[in-house]
């Protein structure tokens, strides 16, 4: 049977859906707790694109070098070690997609249940993860199709969201000018922190990255569906949020997941709001949807490497890795009913950005020893733009630490786990793995 290879067009969406979920409709309510500026919080929002972007331009080489599947699992290991590239498969076959799946689940269980309070935000949560899972269980063809679909309806409904809120007229006066009170927020402590969140929301941009492998021509098209679909996710962000903003006054965003259904009820009244909040809720399928497709394929990469995890390799009559899908789910199932949903999101935002950090250094590492392999791409401003993301992420990284160290020192000791368990596992040859990439 031929095995069905992912388009260019669903490359994106992929890369979309994975990033537009529930850090754009949820972590406002909290960045505003210590900005009180909605310039300051449009900068943040700013700052957060242009790192995504700086790492979806710097990871569009690196991915175009080693175009198989696997993402920072398949970089780090040939850039620097197996053992660092198995530290990064780890965090995402525990956490690192079923965290944020769980995340986005309780979300639409919280969307929904305002609205029907009859509904059960986490039986819904759990039933929304089982009815995804099955599908991309199946067949990558299906599993393809219903990605692109969701996509597109989930982008023509923040258009339209975007679109009608830019002709409301706010009962409360705001201002997006850059005054001391926007300067002053910029160079808080709390805008560091708060990038926690925002790069959260923007996780997700490296997405095609785990798919490559059974993509049309990564080489050629893994960079531009990186950089295309980020670009459009850092517009829609930055409107979207410009409209939370404008449409609610900052007052009453504190502390609040549901913003999206706060902004929706001033924009349309309360009856059309909360169907407009309904459709939010539905557009989190989408990247429950994405992410269920993009994160086995990282344990398929593993299981292919390491035999004591061979069963993740497993694969059915249409080349879909659907144990690692069942597995990532039930993990994601487990946290829905364990975890906080703030903690959740320092506690991954933390932990993934460490290996995203690793990757991008890894540039300068691929430039330099591997300059036999042909490349498709390379990186638009070389070394400005790795540098730059470089800066801002350890920027973020030690601004974390400080303000949430409950949470990375929780990331830290998972990596820590990660690193015994890989000295305890049944492995092949590194050093023959090694002398393989390097040849």
């Amino acid at each position: 049977m031929t095995q069905h290879k992912i388009e260019f067009n669903t490359a994106i969406s992929i890369v979309i859906a994975n990033m537009i979920g529930t850090g754009v409709f949820t972590s406002i309510g909290f960045q505003v707790m210590g900005i009180q500026s909605p310039m300051a919080i449009i900068a943040l929002w700013l700052v957060g694109g242009i790192l995504a972007l700086c790492g979806a331009l710097t990871y569009g080489e690196i991915g175009s070098a080693f175009p198989e599947s696997g993402g920072e699992y398949n970089y780090l290991s040939k850039l620097y070690h197996p053992a660092v590239g198995f530290l990064s498969g780890w965090v995402s076959v525990t956490v690192g997609f079923a965290a944020p799946i769980a995340a986005a689940s309780v979300a639409l269980g919280s969307y929904v249940n305002k609205i029907y309070q009859q509904v059960n935000p986490l039986y819904l949560a759990i039933l929304v993860i089982i009815s995804i899972t099955i599908i991309h269980a199946i067949t990558l063809k299906a599993g393809a199709a219903f990605q692109r679909v969701f996509t597109m309806v989930k982008i023509i409904c923040i258009v339209m969201f975007v679109g009608f809120g830019s002709f409301h007229i706010p009962k409360h006066s705001v201002s997006f000018a850059f005054n001391a009170e926007a300067w002053s927020g910029i160079f808080s402590a709390s805008f560091a922190s708060s990038l926690i969140y925002v790069t959260y929301a923007y996780s997700g941009w490296n997405a095609a990255a785990y798919i490559s492998g059974e993509m049309k021509d990564p080489k050629k098209y893994l960079p531009k569906a990186l950089f295309i679909g980020t670009l459009v996710v850092m517009v829609v962000y930055t409107a979207l949020n410009a409209i939370f903003l404008y449409s609610v006054p900052i007052d009453e965003l504190k502390g609040v997941i549901e913003v999206g259904y706060l902004s929706a009820n001033k924009i349309f009244g309360l009856q059309l709001g909360q169907f407009m909040s309904l459709i939010i809720a539905l557009l989190l399928i989408s990247t429950i949807s994405a992410m269920i497709l993009t994160g086995p394929r990282v344990m398929q990469s593993m299981g292919n490497d390491i035999k004591g995890l061979r069963f993740f390799s497993i694969t059915n009559k249409n080349k879909v890795p659907y144990i690692a899908i069942i597995f990532q789910s039930i993990i994601a199932i487990l946290l829905v009913y364990t975890s906080s949903f703030e903690s959740l999101i320092n506690y991954v935002g933390f932990t993934l950005n460490l290996f995203t950090l690793l990757t991008v250094v890894g540039i300068f590492i691929l430039r330099k020893r591997f300059k036999s392999i042909q490349t498709g791409y390379r990186t638009f401003l070389y070394p400005i733009t790795p540098i730059l993301f470089i800066l801002i992420l350890l920027w973020i990284l030690v601004n974390t630490f400080i303000s949430k160290t409950t949470e990375s020192l929780a990331g830290m000791g998972t990596v820590l786990v990660g690193l015994l368990f890989y000295f305890l596992s049944n492995l092949k040859n590194d050093k023959a793995r090694t002398s393989d990439v390097n040849n």
